[in-house]
């Protein structure tokens, strides 16, 4: 037992000894005790690029906001048009300062018209819940965090996996939708998301529940290479996907228009705490930006590196890894506006040296399925098509790589886990359950191209 085991200073997941015998090596991350990796980061990086992967997310925050005005206090609250909801709609968006600073980027869930919920990154939970029992008026503010368990099932084969478990017709569930059903016989709220930049599902169930739904989706998944997967792994894959993580890309310095999530922030619409700052900023013009780098040099760009171009410092890198799909480094950082353009030419310093990088279209990953009218093609190559996405930029679809070894780096324990990919917890026993919107083929999208449709 570790010194911070015996002090009781960390919090656990109810899958704490599932970790455990599964051999998994953990950490402290954001006040919690969590697996880092099981086999190794890079082997399970594979693992959800080509079959599935298992992740333990029950450390993230969910709050639900219940009343008449409930739809009002969320609407304020956050920067996207919570007006477009419908029940079984998930929408990601940010709560702002009044600065434009960022509380908190996360997913908004509506289960009825006078039931919301928030799902929130684990550091973040507690200032996210005061905040908005700061705000809520007469609506009733729940925290459902410690009651609820949430599984993470994501990779191309998650679909045929779940269908083995649960009545619910996966083929009517889409991209940022969510209903409610079983797994393996517990009651869950399942939605498709995903934090990976692969097809996906969220597995709301209450904490109790855990180990059962856990032990059976293994088990169902055993035969098609799913694997547990660490904290690890889910870096370089939503660094692959470029998503951000509060903390590295997202803090409250930072406003969600310099950090590439325009389309999640509606200033033409509805008041919101932060849009006055935010409409200035506009108009001002945002002084940085964030960017894709891929490195033309050896070495890895990590969080608090400099970025140069000759002698000025212009930018700091955010997050930075080996990309294992690539076979190439990459980072994400900002920099200066005028240098945002792919194709601009900088350095990151690497324990005091310069290292050539050039700023790229992000994602630097896209999944076949969402890329599958262009060629393969790696970030930054040329052959890229002129939509948006991510960061601002363009997602280039790319062949699995034989790279040398990876190093994750692990965010810092007070940055919180970012989250605009899960849903609600369970509702509570005897309530209607809100249902999957039908009729179209399942769309699953990277959550930096979500919300719901329509919505971007």
């Amino acid at each position: 037992m570790s010194a911070a085991e015996e002090a009781g200073a960390l919090r656990r997941t109810p899958l704490i000894e599932m970790h455990r015998a599964l051999g998994a090596k953990l950490v402290e991350f954001g006040g919690w005790e969590m697996p880092v990796s099981y086999r190794g980061i890079l082997e399970e990086h594979r693992a959800v690029r080509t079959a599935a992967g298992l992740f333990d997310v029950s450390h993230m925050g969910e709050i639900e906001v219940r009343g008449s005005h409930a739809a009002d206090v969320c609407q304020g609250l956050t920067t996207n048009d919570v007006r477009r909801l419908q029940d079984g709609h998930v929408q990601y968006t940010v709560i702002c300062h009044e600065d434009g600073g960022v509380v908190d980027d996360v997913t908004l869930y509506r289960l009825s018209p006078n039931r919301f919920f928030f799902c929130v990154n684990a550091g973040n939970t507690a200032t996210v819940l005061a905040w908005i029992r700061a705000h809520a008026g007469p609506s009733e503010v729940v925290d459902r965090s410690d009651a609820t368990a949430l599984l993470a099932l994501q990779g191309p084969l998650a679909a045929q996996i779940l269908a083995r478990l649960t009545p619910l017709d996966l083929t009517r569930l889409r991209s940022f939708r969510f209903a409610r059903s079983e797994v393996a016989g517990n009651p869950a709220l399942i939605s498709r998301t995903g934090y990976t930049g692969e097809d996906g599902f969220e597995l709301y169930v209450d904490a109790p529940r855990a180990v059962a739904v856990w032990s059976a989706v293994l088990d169902a998944g055993r035969g098609d290479g799913l694997e547990p997967i660490g904290l690890g792994a889910r870096d370089t894959l939503r660094l692959e996907a470029a998503l951000p993580l509060y903390g590295n890309e997202l803090d409250d310095s930072t406003s969600p228009l310099a950090a590439g999530l325009t389309r999640f922030v509606k200033l033409e619409g509805e008041s919101f705490i932060g849009r006055g700052a935010l409409l200035h900023e506009q108009a001002q013009g945002a002084p940085r930006q964030l960017v894709g780098l891929m490195m033309e040099g050896p070495g890895i760009a990590r969080h608090g590196y400099a970025v140069r171009q000759g002698e000025a410092t212009v930018g700091v890198v955010t997050s930075g890894t080996q990309s294992p799909t690539l076979g190439r480094a990459v980072a994400l950082a900002y920099v200066a506006q005028e240098l945002s353009a792919p194709g601009t030419v900088l350095e990151v310093e690497i324990r005091g040296r310069p290292v050539a990088a050039r700023v790229v279209p992000t994602p630097f990953y896209r999944r076949a399925s969402a890329a599958a009218a262009a060629p393969a093609t790696v970030a930054g190559s040329g052959n890229l098509p002129a939509e948006a996405a991510g960061a601002g930029n363009v997602a280039a679809q790319v062949p699995a790589a034989s790279p040398g070894d990876v190093t994750a780096e692990v965010p810092a324990a007070s940055s919180g886990d970012r989250a605009p990919h899960v849903p609600a917890p369970v509702p509570s026993e005897g309530e209607p359950g809100a249902s999957a919107a039908a009729g179209d083929a399942p769309r699953p999208e990277s959550a930096a191209d979500g919300g719901e449709e329509g919505d971007t």
